[in-house]
């Protein structure tokens, strides 16, 4: 998974990777630079390298000139110090790339997604999978993965100096290895279940908090500030007492960690001590093997740290899998060209899991024509339009355009060219012209305004103070139902699409601007071939047929007025509809 998504960082990795290469050799000199200068230069026994003393000029020169050894001594710190310096900026260069790489691809696998993937997972979570689980791989590379092969071989190199010093006193460093190796992994089966029930956890907040912001209108208007309130309580209890379980066991894990890793620095001290002044072992030996064993149990504790900490990112990087992996939006083989012409639904059935949205139906809509589609609540009228634009996949029959199978058209081609406005239209938070030019790609003012019109939105406009450059607010807060409905219209308008799409657009204007809407788009886009779904058949009597859906299947199928003569369904919400209110009261009776 780390791999996919490393490509274009890589190189960064590498020479950070290089860096603390040279960084651990640098850090290796030190110590033998501190006993050979306590040892011969300062005392008087032979060096441990006299090649390389010699090179310096022997140890009578260096005696009598400290500020060499000191020199010396500074520039390997000096080294040191850039190599750090280096390995810290490109692991930290190559983190970014690969994080922002990560949210890329990321982003573009959910923009890719089925609907059905979206409705069956929660945008909060989503989210939290996006922003916080990246953040947690991209701190575990930069902070512990990258300084695996560094620690890998301060402990290698480290044993071998300690064992050539003193192979006893080496011993009892090498013990307290596998004691924090196995804790640490005993902490990591352990911690792994924990880490996975918060991020969950953490998910759902983020779920409630983000209904609650984009639907604050909703919980204000029903007064649900407490209910809600308390939901988001209860849940960031259960989220903070996860985490507080959490912290417990890393506590415990730490303080266990520093314990062992302070007697066994106390031990040596003891034992080397001993060793010291029973002579088998020098000051300055005793000094470097001292320094060594810091560099390696702290590694040691280190790589205990990254495996504890592997289980958090192992956590992460499966939920961000869960999203890699799933599958997306099918468009395999789908090359054809959008060509036009008849739509036809040849037995075309879908359901939503057990339920039955449409059933075994087949219609025929002319290019050029027009479409009225009536029908109770849960009928399968919306299930149309998602059907037709491949939103869902019948579960057999077919869809054909112009006798191709809509499965065959390109998928950005044929939504390209069906436009479409949603029963709850979804505005940005941009400005106006921004939402109505969003499916165009080359605006113009001219055009915004041309389609503005048509959709009876112009003279509204006029009188915001701002125009077109009105800010709508998150989902369009700042408009009125009717005028957002209108704004939806506008921006399908703009794709001059040759089908098209309203899946009770008109629901929120009055009858006289529905009427004046429906006219405009006869006059300026003639030829196209229109689906008007609607609840309010006054919209419909202008179509050139209609179907009647009950409970996924074709009831009845006419134009309005031979549907009025047959007096079935169709005619019996036209009447109700119609009548007087002192009539339609009677009639309720």
């Amino acid at each position: 998974m780390i791999a996919f998504f490393i490509k274009g960082s890589a190189i960064y990795f590498i020479i950070s990777i290089l860096a603390s290469l040279l960084l651990s050799v640098c850090q290796m000199i030190t110590p033998r630079i501190l006993s050979v200068t306590v040892d011969s230069i300062i005392d008087s026994k032979p060096p441990e390298y006299p090649h390389i003393v010699r090179l310096f000029g022997g140890v009578h020169y260096l005696r009598q000139n400290l500020w060499l050894v000191a020199l010396i001594a500074l520039a390997v710190r000096a080294m040191t110090a850039v190599f750090r310096y280096l390995n810290g900026y490109f692991n930290s260069k190559g983190a970014e790339s690969l994080i922002k790489n990560m949210r890329d691809l990321l982003f573009d696998k959910v923009l890719h997604l089925p609907l059905s993937w979206h409705t069956e997972n929660r945008t909060g979570d989503i989210i939290q999978r996006c922003t916080t689980d990246t953040e947690t791989i991209r701190d575990f590379i930069a902070n512990q993965l990258t300084r695996l092969l560094n620690i890998i071989i301060l402990i290698i190199v480290s044993l071998i100096c300690v064992f050539s010093i003193h192979p006893y006193l080496a011993l009892l460093t090498l013990g307290t290895i596998p004691v924090i190796v196995s804790y640490s992994y005993f902490f990591y089966r352990r911690s792994s279940t924990l880490f996975t029930a918060c991020d969950e956890s953490e998910g759902v907040l983020s779920s409630i908090a983000q209904e609650n912001l984009t639907g604050s209108r909703v919980v204000k208007a029903f007064g649900r500030e407490a209910y809600e309130r308390d939901k988001f309580m209860a849940q960031n209890d259960d989220y903070t007492s996860k985490w507080i379980r959490m912290c417990r066991l890393l506590s415990v894990y730490w303080s266990a960690t520093d314990f062992v890793a302070g007697a066994q620095i106390m031990l040596v001290l003891i034992c080397g001590t001993v060793a010291c002044i029973n002579g088998t072992l020098t000051v300055g030996n005793f000094l470097s093997f001292i320094t060594y064993n810091t560099m390696l149990i702290w590694p040691v504790r280190q790589l205990g740290r990254m495996i504890s900490d592997m289980s958090k990112a192992g956590v992460a990087v499966d939920r961000i899998r869960y999203i890699m992996n799933s599958e997306s939006e099918p468009d395999d083989g789908a090359r054809l060209p959008f060509a036009g012409g008849d739509i036809v639904f040849e037995n075309v059935t879908f359901s939503y899991g057990d339920t039955m949205a449409l059933d075994n139906i087949g219609f025929t809509i002319k290019q050029g024509q027009t479409l009225g589609v009536v029908g109770v609540t849960g009928s399968g009228k919306t299930t149309l339009m998602l059907l037709l634009t491949r939103l869902c996949l019948p579960d057999s029959g077919r869809i054909t355009i112009g006798g191709v199978d809509i499965r065959d058209i390109e998928l950005s081609e044929l939504r390209r060219n069906i436009g479409t406005v949603m029963q709850e239209p979804f505005l940005f938070s941009g400005t106006l012209a921004e939402n109505i030019a969003i499916a165009s790609y080359e605006p113009d003012e001219k055009q915004i305004r041309l389609a503005a019109a048509v959709a009876c939105l112009g003279r509204t406009v006029s009188g915001f103070k701002d125009g077109y450059d009105t800010v709508v607010g998150e989902r369009g807060v700042t408009l009125s139902g009717g005028q957002k409905q209108r704004a939806a219209i506008a921006r399908m308008l703009m794709q001059k699409s040759p089908i098209m799409v309203m899946d009770d657009s008109l629901s929120a204007v009055d009858t006289e601007t529905d009427a004046q809407i429906r006219r405009n788009l006869n006059d300026s886009f003639k030829g196209s071939s229109v689906i008007i779904i609607s609840h309010r058949l006054s919209s419909l009597m202008n179509v050139d047929s209609v179907i009647v859906l009950n409970k996924g299947k074709i009831v009845e199928c006419g134009s309005p007025s031979e549907l009025i003569e047959k007096d079935g369904q169709f005619a019996h919400i036209y009447r109700i509809q119609t009548k007087l209110p002192a009539e339609l009261e009677e009639a309720i009776k």
